[in-house]
C-alpha cells in the first residue's frame, strides 16, 4: 500500500519536499495537506501510524483522569504540539499546562514554558522517540515532568520521570502497574485498569 493511500491523497500527490537545513517549527503551520498529528522532529517530519485500540483507550483514560483531578491553576490538553526549538515541534500524546497559557483560540502550539508534564503513549513506530528522543529534548526544553506509558498484557505500565535541574537530564521516580499515584504536578492517582471501562 502506498503512502499516498494511507494517508487518503491522490496518488499523483507531490509530498513536501524539504528544503535545505530541513523544516522549521514554523513551517508546520503552512505546509499544506499534511496528516493528521504530524510532528517535526530535528528538521525532519514524523508522520505518526494509524493509532492502535490501547493507544485510543490509554488516551482517553490519561486525559479523563488527569481532568477530574488537576487542579485550578493548570488544564489538560491532548494531541497539541509544543514548539521545543527552531527544528522540533512534537506532539505529546496529553499534557497538562498552566491555565494561564491560553493566547487565543487560533494557537497551534505552546511553549515549553507553558507545560507542566508531557505524556506519551508508545506505540510500535515511536519505541525510539518515546524512549529516547523525546525525553532528551523535553529536558532540554525545561518540561520538569515527563510520564512514558507502555502496554503489559494489555495494560498500561507508567513510567515516571522528573528533571534534574543539576544535569538538565530526567531522573525515574518510579514505574506503575495497576496504578499510578503520584504527588507531582499535583496529587492524582490513576486505576490503570481502567482502560477498557467505559466513562
Amino acid at each position: 500500500m502506498s503512502a499516498a493511500h494511507e494517508y487518503e491523497v491522490d496518488e499523483g500527490y507531490d509530498w513536501p519536499r524539504p528544503p535545505v537545513g530541513g523544516w522549521t517549527a514554523d513551517d508546520l503551520d503552512q505546509l499544506p495537506n499534511l496528516p493528521p498529528h504530524t510532528e517535526l522532529i530535528d528538521g525532519s517530519l514524523v508522520l505518526v501510524s494509524p493509532q492502535t485500540e490501547f493507544h485510543m483507550r490509554t488516551l482517553r483514560l490519561l486525559e479523563n483522569s488527569l481532568l477530574e483531578q488537576v487542579p485550578d491553576e493548570f488544564d489538560v490538553f491532548r494531541e497539541f504540539t509544543v514548539k521545543l526549538d527552531k527544528r522540533n515541534r512534537p506532539e505529546p500524546d496529553v499534557l497538562v499546562v498552566r491555565a494561564g497559557a491560553d493566547l487565543g483560540p487560533k494557537r497551534t502550539r505552546l511553549h515549553p514554558d507553558d507545560v507542566i508534564l508531557a505524556v506519551e503513549i508508545v506505540s510500535e513506530d515511536s519505541e525510539e522517540r518515546d524512549r529516547k528522543v523525546k525525553p532528551r529534548k523535553y529536558a532540554d526544553a525545561g518540561i520538569v515532568h515527563y510520564w512514558r506509558v507502555e502496554e503489559n498484557d494489555g495494560l498500561p505500565v507508567a513510567y515516571v520521570y522528573e528533571l534534574d535541574p543539576a544535569t538538565s537530564s530526567y531522573v525515574p521516580t518510579g514505574i506503575f502497574h495497576n496504578r499510578l499515584t503520584v504527588g507531582e504536578p499535583f496529587p492524582t492517582t490513576i486505576d490503570l485498569t481502567a482502560i477498557n471501562r467505559r466513562r
